[in-house]
């Protein structure tokens, strides 16, 4: 079953260990091309989900083990590229078969995801927007943003404050009916989350 899906798109969610990591498919109706968004685990779950596509790439939103743990065996199977921000390589310890740079358009088909680069859970955090045959856009957020605030900020390579500003200059801008959908857990949308940036931003994460 799809998780989303239009006259051109099919969008479907896999959560996999091994902390309930989503992993998001998103396919072209038209040409049946798909990218993986973050292979983070159980590679033969989504060797087998992307079984009707044809897979052209895995696109990262970080370098964090739960999100790139399959990205490995995910690639040497479906001999596709892994597309990740420099910034994050280091972290991931994977190197980039083509990096992604802020602001790049990618083709899928009929389809087009544009990247947002928004450093601050890590240096290289990177979000993907896809606008729908409707109209509506649906953002893959990864760690940067979750229903009820930002991503962590605890670790050495993190900041508070970047990611703060990541939100309300990169993807607070968006329209309120921008559909979130983040590395874990449930949906929601830029309009429900935006008014709490205050909030946030006084309780320091």
């Amino acid at each position: 079953m799809s998780f989303y899906e239009d006259d051109r798109v099919v969008v479907h969610r896999l959560v996999t260990e091994p902390i309930e990591n989503n992993v998001w498919i998103v396919a072209c109706r038209a040409t049946g091309e798909a990218v993986i968004i973050d292979a983070a685990g159980e590679a033969d779950r989504i060797i087998y989900a992307v079984k009707p596509y044809q897979p052209r790439a895995i696109l990262t939103t970080h370098g964090h083990f739960d999100h790139v743990g399959a990205a490995p065996a995910v690639k040497a199977a479906l001999s596709i590229p892994l597309l990740i921000h420099p910034d994050d390589e280091q972290l991931a310890r994977l190197s980039a078969d083509r990096p992604l740079v802020d602001d790049e358009v990618i083709r899928l088909g009929e389809l087009t995801l544009s990247t947002v680069h928004t450093p601050g859970h890590t240096p290289g955090s990177t979000c993907f927007v896809l606008t729908t045959d409707t109209g509506d856009k649906l953002l893959f957020s990864g760690d940067t943003l979750f229903p009820g605030g930002p991503g962590a900020t605890r670790s050495k390579e993190s900041s508070f404050e970047m990611i703060m500003d990541s939100l309300e200059r990169r993807l607070f801008t968006m329209e309120d009916e921008t559909r979130i959908l983040p590395g874990h857990g449930e949906d929601s949308t830029i309009g429900r989350e935006r008014p709490s940036l205050g909030e946030w931003r006084a309780r320091g994460w």
